[in-house]
């Protein structure tokens, strides 16, 4: 579904990636994380065709990037992130902005099509936010901004799903609730690569992760043969032990 070969990303004199290799396979549900600055970002913006590589190759849902036309590829990409939500119209109505997924718009300025509208309803519903649906999106909290986001990037019944910190600024409880809602949408049969900060949000339906550090891939495979305290205490340089309940990892850092 999606394989990165080789891939390197020089700007001026800096090595922004360096010779990473990773083959997400059909089926299996992918977290990438790193500190800030490993890279982690630059991946999906190759994922999503924003960015390309200075050597190497990028082939996803069996497209190579540089050879097709990438607004056909990201029909079947939905992609959530807060560099999206600073960009849609906080005055919209929330139906609106989750139906402007439909067509990859910002917003409209035609008729939107009343089955495109049902869908969009139908979407806040499996989200459990369809009281929702006539709020001006910027009265909404975090984390059912976060939520919108959600269902507007599944509004194309997307083959990939593509979610850049979802979980950032929420508390505890909207936490849950935004990766209870990923869960659902996992029924969907969507592959989903997931960047994050904090291993906790990895839960149970993420196979694999992939671990960058500085640019490279410290580590690539099944989470709880990458997800070690040995590796973390290398990438992170911080005295760890990593917990395991129900298939889902927890972080205490020791002195």
């Amino acid at each position: 579904m999606i394989q990165l070969t080789g891939v390197h990303l020089r700007r001026d004199d800096k090595h922004i990636l360096n010779d990473i290799n990773i083959h997400m396979k059909r089926g299996e549900q992918w977290v990438i994380l790193g500190k800030n600055g490993s890279g982690k970002t630059t991946l999906l913006e190759m994922m999503n065709g924003y960015m390309f590589p200075s050597q190497g190759t990028v082939d996803v849902l069996g497209y190579r990037y540089g050879t097709v036309d990438l607004r056909e590829v990201r029909k079947e990409i939905g992609y959530m992130g807060q560099s999206l939500l600073e960009k849609l119209n906080l005055s919209d109505p929330v139906w609106e902005v989750v139906a402007t997924g439909e067509f990859a718009y910002l917003r409209f300025y035609q008729t939107i099509p009343e089955e495109v509208i049902a869908k969009a309803e139908r979407m806040l519903v499996e989200l459990q936010i369809s009281h929702l649906s006539k709020q001006p999106l910027g009265l909404l909290s975090q984390g059912e901004r976060k939520k919108v986001l959600l269902a507007r990037a599944m509004m194309t019944n997307p083959k990939l799903l593509i979610l850049d910190e979802p979980c950032a600024g929420l508390d505890l409880y909207e936490r849950e609730k935004l990766l209870d809602g990923i869960t659902n949408f996992a029924g969907y049969g969507v592959q989903m690569v997931y960047v994050t900060h904090h291993i906790e949000e990895i839960i149970p339906i993420f196979t694999h992760a992939a671990l960058l550090d500085q640019g490279r891939l410290a580590a690539a495979g099944m989470k709880q043969d990458v997800l070690t305290a040995d590796m973390l205490q290398h990438v992170y340089q911080i005295p760890i032990i990593v917990d395991w309940h129900q298939d889902r990892p927890w972080i205490r850092v020791t002195r």
